[in-house]
C-alpha cells in the first residue's frame, strides 16, 4: 500500500504560547518540527507544512509550505482544507494530517488510521476510567471531500469532529498508558512537560 501524503498543521496563532510559531520552539535541542519530521516521513509519502505569513522562515526544514486559502485563520480544518488541496494536485486520494505541535504521536499513526476505514479515520486515546479522547487534528481525509469542506468552512464550521461526524468518520484508539502519545505543546509550562519527557520510540 502507498503511504498517503501528510499535511502538518502549524497555521495557528499560538496565543495560549504568547504567539509565534510553535513548532519552532526548541525541545531538549531541537526544534519541534524538526522532531515531528523525523517521526512522521517514516510513515508517509510527500510532506507538506501548513502555515501562514512568510514561508522563508521554515526554509530550513526543506518542506513545501502550503497557507490556508481562507483569510483570518479559521482553524484547523483549514489548513486540513490547504492539505487536501496539495495532495489532490499530487494525485493523492486521501491525507495525513498532524498537528504541528505533538511531537510524541505514535510511530504507527498511518497504519492504524489506514486499518480503521476507506473514508475520514480520526485518531483517539483511551485514558483513565477507560475513557475515550479525541485527537481529531490527527487524521486521515479523503481529498474528494475537499468541495464539501470548502462550502463547511464558507458556512462558518469550524469544528473538525462536528465535519468529520458529518462524513461518518471512523476512529482508531490508542492507549495513554503510561503516556499520552497525542501530549500537545499549547504553553510554556507544558514545553517544560515535553522537555523532561523521553522522546519515545
Amino acid at each position: 500500500m502507498t503511504p498517503p501524503p501528510a499535511i502538518i498543521l502549524a497555521g495557528g496563532r499560538a496565543t495560549r504560547m504568547g504567539g509565534g510559531d510553535k513548532c519552532l520552539l526548541d525541545l531538549d535541542g531541537r526544534p519541534i518540527l524538526a522532531r515531528i519530521v523525523d517521526r512522521l516521513a517514516p510513515q508517509c509519502g510527500p510532506l507538506a507544512l501548513n502555515a501562514n505569513g512568510d514561508p522563508a522562515r521554515f526554509a530550513a526544514f526543506g518542506l513545501p509550505v502550503v497557507a490556508d486559502s481562507l483569510p483570518d485563520r479559521p482553524g484547523p480544518l483549514a489548513g486540513i482544507l490547504a492539505g487536501m488541496d496539495w495532495a489532490a494536485g499530487l494525485g493523492a486520494d486521501r491525507i495525513l494530517s498532524v498537528a504541528g505541535d505533538t511531537p510524541f504521536f505514535p510511530a504507527d499513526l498511518a497504519l492504524r488510521l489506514t486499518q480503521a476505514g476507506d473514508g475520514i479515520v480520526l485518531a483517539a486515546c483511551r485514558a483513565a476510567r477507560d475513557q475515550v479522547i479525541a485527537h481529531p487534528t490527527f487524521g486521515l481525509w479523503p481529498t474528494a471531500l475537499r468541495d464539501d469542506l470548502r462550502a463547511a468552512l464558507a458556512s462558518g464550521q469550524r469544528r473538525v469532529r462536528a465535519f468529520a461526524a458529518s462524513h461518518g468518520a471512523a476512529t482508531a484508539v490508542w492507549e495513554a498508558d503510561p503516556e499520552d502519545p497525542f501530549f500537545n505543546i499549547n504553553t510554556p509550562e507544558d514545553l517544560d512537560r515535553a522537555c523532561s519527557r523521553p522522546m519515545p520510540l
